[in-house]
């Protein structure tokens, strides 16, 4: 029965070591792979390589006929790299990429080969749709879907195919997918921080929205992995008693790279360099076999499409050295789970960081300007950026060890409080000239200095500012940084519209200076937006009830957590902005709702199999051999062998009371299961699984954790904790 694990283990510690590549600067090997500025022109005409620069710069479209000129350039490039075919790869509501090979490749009307493609197959494909999660837009048998390329996003070379990044649209041209809601975002918020920022500088003609992510994740050996069927079909262990040691030493945190590990990252980063993909950081994380890694920041669209595609990449370079590469938010009980912190900010096309302070009073109340207003934004639509982030697997690391909790609230520092409660403090309407004064020189002006001494961060925060950008820290390792991107983007795009008429008012309306209108409209938002502010221990007890109070959200779970997609004033903000219509909104919650029960439900399946076809045969076959042990026992002590097994005996019986209650608790998750599968409404089956199913989850587990405990090492099937999670 455990063979498979046996040999897994004795193969484990022995892993062959890789020859060393030469050693090549990271700047020469950086985008070697990807049509980027370099390539296009070298291989376009200047017609054609303006018209793509100005597209990804404004937005504009591109004729045919350059379309069919950036088609060849790009095709030859392709060429000269060894691709063979080209992809169309976009982003369904999967959570993951997709893609679609077609050969460059065609027949003249005299039967003879030709190299092709046109323009018409760079902009525009037309594949099978059927099967992607639509929530209702399609019907199963109206198939068609379009993807239409991106050209803000470069095309690479991954493998021997071109992949040309793509927004995923229906026939009737809603967005089936997660890129096209997250463009249209960005779109908004530029327009709406240009706006402000003109305020300050008359140069300012664009806004670009960075995002920096941070990848955690765990690596396992593959051998050990492919003996635990909830690693493969659930990416997490639903069993499994926790090790003797586990992170309470805090030795890995930081600590010196594992040697299987540290292979890994190196061919890991040479892919990356050649990808484009801007990797820098690289780090033991808190659990063992945990880790992270973070890239420079990159305009937000691009920095998506980068960490879908180095997930993709990690799993293959991870197979390439016998590991696993686990995502899942909570792949183990007890120890820390995994995150993907969106660090978020917005520049100007001037090289200014709208939140960064800058060398002289008017750049701090820009500054000032765009920080107030995100915590105004975030105040007004927490319970929103709550639901970008719910998913099954994680609801199981929110408010556990490194994760923030589901209350949302923004960590700010005690300096920076103090800021916000001077200018709380300025009087309405005009400003005479010795609160002027104060206010530029003694509160906005210090800001930079007070900015350096604000190192202290708060990691239960869920919305943290850490200087010159906020990190949303709740954001799953598994999660398509699409989603949270697109909803705070959306929101800072209508919190800055919302600002600017306020301010444009009060100059027009009220004849205040526009320095006095800008203070007087941040000290509402500062009033408004106090209860989001909290620089407390967001785990603790108090903080729940004062939460409570605030009437901040607490929505623990995803069907909770989305109910607020449906509502009016979410469909009116996504409506009004530009970024989703209805039907698109809709959609997207029966999916989440869908993919929900879904996980649960495959949980729950695997969880059945492991029960009946692991842990009681290896239990049985246990207790057989404790039992045979105490009859010869008897045999060769009569009616002494009661004190000669005693233990024995206590161990069978222990054996016996788990093994009932566990066959007791996964018959009734089974039958909940099927009870629940028997609903057809969206919200119904989601909740039914997370109410009356998930339940019975921790139960089971509880009994067969304590059957580990008891059963021999040799009996047992499944690796064990201890031999998953300490690579060398």
């Amino acid at each position: 029965m455990n063979q498979q694990r046996h040999q897994a283990l004795a193969s484990y510690p022995a892993q062959s070591e890789e020859k060393s590549q030469e050693a090549v600067l990271r700047s020469e090997r950086f985008g070697q792979s990807v049509f980027n500025e370099d390539r296009m022109r070298r291989y376009l005409t200047g017609e054609a390589f303006n018209s793509v620069k100005e597209a990804s710069y404004s937005g504009s479209k591109i004729d045919r006929k350059i379309a069919d000129q950036v088609a060849e350039g790009m095709k030859a490039w392709a060429m000269t790299m060894g691709a063979t075919h080209y992809t169309h790869w976009f982003q369904p509501l999967t959570g993951s990429t997709a893609e679609k090979h077609d050969a460059f490749f065609d027949l003249l009307p005299d039967g003879r080969g030709i190299e092709k493609f046109g323009g018409s197959q760079l902009v525009q494909q037309e594949p099978d749709a059927s099967s992607f999660p639509s929530g209702g837009i399609r019907n199963t048998f109206e198939a068609r879907g379009y993807t239409a390329w991106d050209p803000t996003s470069p095309a690479f070379i991954y493998g021997k195919t071109l992949c040309i990044p793509t927004v995923f649209v229906s026939y009737t041209g809603e967005a089936l997918d997660n890129k096209a809601p997250l463009l249209r975002a960005l779109n908004a918020v530029d327009v709406a921080a240009t706006a402000v920022a003109r305020y300050f500088d008359k140069n300012v003609n664009k806004v670009i929205a960075t995002l920096g992510w941070e990848q955690e994740y765990f690596l396992v050996d593959n051998a050990l992995a492919r003996t635990r069927p909830d690693l493969i079909l659930a990416g997490r262990t639903l069993l499994g008693q926790a090790a003797a040691k586990g992170q309470q030493l805090d030795d890995h945190y930081f600590g010196v790279i594992p040697q299987r590990a540290f292979q890994f990252m190196r061919d890991l980063e040479q892919e990356c360099m050649l990808l484009g993909i801007p990797v820098k950081t690289r780090h033991n994380e808190v659990a063992p076999n945990q880790f992270e890694l973070a890239p420079v920041f990159e305009e937000a669209n691009l920095a998506v499409d980068h960490n879908l595609l180095l997930m993709d990449v990690m799993d293959k370079v991870g197979g390439r050295h016998g590991l696993m590469v686990l995502f899942h938010e909570k792949p183990f009980s007890g120890i820390n789970g995994s995150g993907k912190h969106n660090n978020w900010s917005l520049s100007t096309d001037t090289g200014t960081n709208l939140l960064s302070p800058g060398s002289t009073p008017m750049k701090n109340l820009q500054f000032l300007t765009f920080f107030i207003t995100t915590i105004m934004a975030v105040n007004r639509y927490e319970e929103l950026l709550r639901s970008s982030i719910a998913s099954a697997s994680n609801d199981h690391r929110l408010g556990a060890n490194e994760a923030p909790p589901a209350i949302f609230s923004i960590f700010i520092g005690t300096q920076l409080t103090g800021v916000l409660d001077e200018l709380e403090g300025v009087s309405k309407g005009r400003l005479s000239p010795e609160e002027k004064t104060e206010l530029k020189l003694n509160v906005v002006g210090k800001i930079p200095e007070i900015l350096m001494d604000n190192t202290d961060r708060n990691r239960t925060s869920p919305f943290a500012f850490t200087g010159n950008k906020f990190e949303m820290r709740g954001v799953g390792s598994k999660t398509n940084c699409a989603k949270p991107m697109t909803v705070l983007n959306t929101i800072m795009a209508r919190q800055l519209e919302e600002f600017k008429a306020e301010v444009d008012s009060l100059i027009e309306k009220k004849k205040l200076r526009k320095d006095e209108a800008i203070f007087n409209v941040l000290r509402e938002y500062i009033k408004a937006s106090k209860r989001i502010r909290f620089d407390g221990d967001g785990y603790s007890g108090e903080w729940k009830k004062e939460a409570a109070k605030r009437k901040l959200s607490n929505n623990i779970n995803t069907p909770q957590a989305l109910k607020v997609l449906t509502t009016p004033d979410t469909l009116e903000l996504f409506g009004s902005m530009g970024v989703m219509t209805e039907t698109e909104i809709r959609a997207r919650h029966e999916v989440e709702l869908e993919t929900y029960s879904l996980n649960v439900q495959i949980e729950g399946r695997v969880m059945g199999e492991l029960v009946y076809n692991y842990v009681i045969p290896a239990v049985v076959d246990y207790q057989n051999q404790l039992l045979q042990n105490v009859s010869g026992l008897k045999e060769v002590f009569g009616a002494a062998h009661k004190k000669m097994g005693a233990a024995q005996l206590d161990i069978i019986q222990s054996l016996s009371t788990h093994l009932q209650e566990l066959q007791t608790k996964t018959d009734a998750m089974i039958e909940a299961r099927k009870q629940a599968n028997t609903i057809t409404g969206a919200p119904e089956k989601a909740r039914a699984y997370c109410e009356t199913v998930l339940p019975f989850f921790e139960e089971i587990r509880y009994h067969s954790d304590r059957l580990e405990r008891l059963v021999g090492d040799a009996h047992w099937p499944l690796a064990k904790y201890r031999e998953l999670l300490f690579l060398k």
